[in-house]
């Protein structure tokens, strides 16, 4: 049999967005769904991305049910739409996986991996992977994180070198999280990674790794609505010379990333994420600014944030500017997880490796090398993806013309 297709293993396959990402595609490639939301749709034809009906899932999680009942509990698509893919979720069950209470307080499942150290639980994760790939006959595999948010980490002597993490791995040092395991597996798998949890993943040590193993990676925290608002205005604010005094954030959400974030290890991890991008854009540090998550258990998925935003113009005059965002969560980050894995496969095929820059507009904390400013700027990011793809498009064989 002839290999071909994209494998995408998703860490935290039973979550919210992991089963709209899933139930959207199996949608799509049925013509039951519109294919909109996703820059990569407009990028195809351009790029030769793998097409969505060469897209197979599997992954991992903390709990066993299957990818339907899991998509069902969540509440996200409408019973009647689960319904037209139930045959193509319910065949999607999740592999014993690992995590770690130091990292992960509110811990969904019990569905883990039996080993007695870190380099036990690699080597099956490694061979889960590859299971995968030889029943489905896929040519090309991507990794994607999309598991629960992290308690935060400081950066230590353990993630500064590869020998450093390699030996850390080898005495199962309590200081290296799943996330990062996940990372490691994918550099020496060979597998493109992205990352689209704040859950801490690039630590020196794999960054290196990955540039060495030729492995594209991007992350990390999928800008979805708020810091992506956040991102498009704060240029805007720039350009008019407008002065941003104070910006108010808040966030009610009820699912299981909100149930998570409760912990305020985890909440800590997050809001780092959402408050670095509005200084780096604007060159200059805002009085207060404010960032706020409160798990609001009735909201389910459709979570609602709020901006208040003081600004000061012409003559010293003080405005406000007051936005309303309501919005299910993992309708907005689904089509940003699709658009991750068909460029970040393009780009290792292209030959790319390491960190992937052209991604950042994906992400609210984009990967970035020590000493190094990550742009934020929304406008500024998608330039970055588009000479990307212009210049891959260029570098591309032309397809053989069909006699």
């Amino acid at each position: 049999m002839n290999a071909r297709g994209v494998g995408v293993c998703i860490v935290g396959s039973n979550g919210a967005v992991a089963t709209t990402v899933m139930a959207g595609v199996e949608l799509m490639k049925k013509g039951l769904s519109p294919r909109l939301g996703m820059v990569s749709e407009s990028l195809q034809e351009l790029l030769q991305l793998a097409p969505l009906e060469e897209i197979q899932f599997g992954g991992w999680d903390l709990r066993a049910d299957n990818a339907y009942e899991a998509a069902r509990s969540h509440r996200v698509l409408p019973p009647h739409l689960l319904e037209e893919v139930k045959e193509e979720l319910s065949a999607i069950r999740p592999w014993p996986t690992v995590a770690s209470s130091d990292f992960l307080h509110e811990m969904p499942g019990k569905h883990l991996l039996r080993a007695g150290s870190f380099r036990e639980e690699l080597a099956l994760l490694a061979e889960q992977v590859r299971a995968f790939q030889r029943a489905r006959g896929l040519e090309r595999m991507v990794i994607v994180n999309l598991g629960s948010t992290e308690r935060f980490c400081e950066l230590a002597d353990v993630h500064r070198t590869v020998d450093a993490f390699e030996a850390g791995l080898d005495a199962s040092d309590a200081r290296i999280s799943p996330a990062m395991k996940f990372l490691h597996l994918a550099c020496r798998s060979g597998i493109p990674h992205c990352n689209f949890t704040p859950s801490r993943s690039n630590v020196p040590a794999l960054t290196t790794l990955a540039q060495q193993r030729g492995v594209p990676i991007a992350g990390e925290d999928g800008k979805t609505g708020q810091t992506m608002i956040k991102t498009a205005l704060a240029p805007a604010f720039l350009v008019r010379q407008l002065e941003v005094e104070g910006w108010f954030s808040t966030n009610i959400l009820g699912n299981n990333d909100g149930k998570v974030l409760n912990d305020p290890a985890s909440n800590k991890t997050k809001v780092l994420s959402k408050k670095s991008v509005l200084e780096d854009i604007l060159g200059y540090r805002v009085s207060d600014h404010q960032v706020h998550i409160h798990y609001y258990p009735p909201r389910g998925d459709a979570k609602e944030a709020w901006d208040n935003i003081d600004l000061i113009g012409f003559l010293g005059e003080r405005m406000q500017l007051k936005l309303n965002f309501l919005c299910k969560d993992s309708i907005l980050a689904a089509p940003l997880v699709v658009d991750l894995v068909r460029l970040i496969d393009r780009a290792h095929r292209h030959g790319d490796r390491g960190i992937q820059r052209q991604l950042s507009v994906f992400f609210k904390s984009p990967y970035h090398s020590e000493g190094e400013r990550p742009e934020h700027d929304l406008f500024k990011q998608n330039e970055l993806l588009m000479s990307w793809a212009r210049a891959v498009a260029a570098a591309q064989v032309p397809r053989q013309k069909i006699a």
